[in-house]
């Protein structure tokens, strides 16, 4: 392993609570952009690629487990304990609409029309909610063996899949019939199943191990030991050569996705790591951690100075909502006063 490479992350404050969920937008005209979870019950919007705090979404009275953007970056979903998932307006940090559950939402995810979000949780039932008739009831999948941890869209929104708390494999239904397809088995419980950016491959950690199956036959491609007990995984999106791996050594782990060596380890964090995300374009990948915090790594040969990658993703805690300059024509009705970047503020106050 290459142990000469330091790599400084940018880190980002502002969650007070462990970060649980992290999910990129595709790249838009705006760039893209980068929504974390926290059981602080406040989801926070970032610029994908400086980190720089955008605004944070507020309504939630419990923790929140799950995060997404749509397609267009134009609108979040989150999934909480409060027993809700929140459709929201991710210019405005307007809540757009609640859809209430009879217990914690765990996990939701938009299709890639944009037009329905898939929500899965303690109740064990996948539900589809028609985003253009919110009040409509939703489409209620058949339902799950036991309590959902994950779920994605697949096969053009034809297929969904979801993983258990506390079984083994990841379920796959099929859309129109509703009807359950086939699992991929795995020894322990699947904590994170992310679908690949060319619908090719299914990436999934199960603890021990870190998967990839062939997203259209559903067979099994590569299966790699881990070092520890991981909790999230990711594929680089672009050359899907390399993936990362994060859990509770608090380490993130890079590794070939060709052999399954180690290629580099990042430390950083002062807890256990639940969740990482490559972004859309590879360049970078971010990890959100039980302590509070997500940090942007970048994947190639970091062209920034030590001094000033630090902390230059930094957000306030409180609930002014500020934007950074890069996107202020995105999110114009987002911010209430101008503050330039952040970060910089941040920095001042930690030196």
């Amino acid at each position: 392993m290459d142990k000469k490479k330091v790599v400084v992350p940018l880190v980002c404050h502002g969650h007070s609570r462990p970060v649980v969920d992290l999910f990129y937008s595709p790249i838009t005209p705006d760039g893209f952009f980068l929504i974390s979870a926290s059981k602080d019950s406040s989801p926070m919007l970032r610029n994908g690629e400086t980190g720089d705090w955008i605004g944070t979404f507020e309504g939630h009275k419990g923790a929140v487990w799950s995060c997404s953007l749509d397609s267009n970056a134009l609108r979040a979903a989150s999934g909480s304990a409060d027993f809700s998932a929140k459709l929201w307006d991710a210019l405005t940090g307007d809540e757009l609409h609640s859809f209430e559950h009879k217990h914690i939402v765990r996990a939701c995810a938009f299709s890639e029309d944009t037009n329905l979000l898939l929500t899965g949780g303690v109740e064990k039932i996948l539900r589809i909610f028609d985003l253009n008739r919110p009040d409509a009831p939703p489409r209620e999948v058949d339902n799950s063996p036991s309590s959902i941890r994950t779920v994605a869209w697949l096969h053009s929104d034809q297929t969904i899949l979801s993983s258990c708390t506390d079984i083994g494999g990841v379920r796959l239904w099929d859309v129109r019939s509703g009807k359950f397809v086939q699992t991929l088995e795995t020894k322990s419980p699947v904590t994170s199943a992310e679908v690949s950016q060319d619908g090719r491959y299914i990436t999934t950690a199960d603890g021990s191990t870190v998967k990839f199956w062939d997203a259209n036959h559903f067979g099994l491609v590569k299966s790699y030991n881990m070092p520890c007990n991981v909790e999230s995984a990711s594929l680089e999106p672009k050359f899907g050569n390399k993936f990362i791996a994060g859990g509770e050594d608090m380490w993130v782990h890079l590794f070939d996705f060709h052999t399954g060596e180690e290629i580099g380890c990042n430390k950083g964090h002062h807890g256990p790591v639940h969740c990482v995300r490559f972004s859309p374009g590879g360049e970078s990948y971010a990890s959100g951690s039980e302590d509070g915090t997500v940090r942007i790594w970048q994947t190639g040969p970091a062209n920034n100075d030590e001094n000033d990658t630090q902390n230059s993703g930094n957000g306030p805690t409180g609930k002014v909502k500020v934007a950074a300059d890069e996107v202020t024509r995105k999110i114009e009705g987002f911010h209430i006063g101008k503050e330039g970047k952040s970060g910089e503020k941040d920095k001042a106050a930690d030196a």
